[in-house]
């Protein structure tokens, strides 16, 4: 049995999203019974030279809304990278969510060998469909979701791995 490249790549991010908004449900309803300022949990970073939570869930939903419109040959969704609460965090995820099951499989399977041009600043990056989801997308996707999990559990949220996995 063989899996397609929709399949390795949607599904997993819509569910992967789901979790990280339950996480940011479990931080905001931490952040008010314990009556922690919101913005401490949104500006949270483990380290000076990080980025704060808030650009972690940025980037996350960047990688895969991204992806996915790459893959299917359409526009990539532009978002403003603004939010500041945990409300606008939700909002975000729920848009990104919505794009992705706009994609059907028949728009992105079939793509293993699309030539994806990246570029950042003056840098840029080539790949193929399938070693851009596989080697640079959800190894980036990944760390961007595991990130704003370790800040919220260094912050105190009392969130564990089956939060971050989700139940299957």
């Amino acid at each position: 049995m063989s899996i397609s490249l929709y399949q390795a790549s949607v599904p997993s991010f819509v569910r992967m999203l789901g979790n990280l908004s339950e996480i940011l449900n479990k931080a905001a309803a931490h952040a008010e019974a314990k009556k922690i300022d919101p913005a401490i949990f949104i500006n949270g970073r483990l380290a000076p030279d990080m980025f704060p939570l808030s650009r972690q869930v940025q980037i996350a939903t960047d990688m895969v809304k991204g992806c996915a419109a790459r893959l299917a040959g359409v526009e990539v969704p532009s978002y403003e990278d603004n939010e500041s609460s945990f409300a606008e965090l939700q909002a975000r995820i729920a848009k990104t969510i919505a794009f992705l099951q706009t994609l059907s499989p028949e728009q992105i399977d079939g793509n293993e060998q699309r030539a994806i041009q990246l570029k950042f600043g003056s840098n840029e990056m080539n790949f193929l469909g399938l070693p851009y989801l596989l080697d640079f997308v959800l190894p980036n996707f990944h760390f961007h979701l595991t990130t704003t999990y370790a800040i919220l559990r260094h912050l105190g949220v009392d969130v564990g791995k089956m939060d971050y996995v989700g139940r299957v």
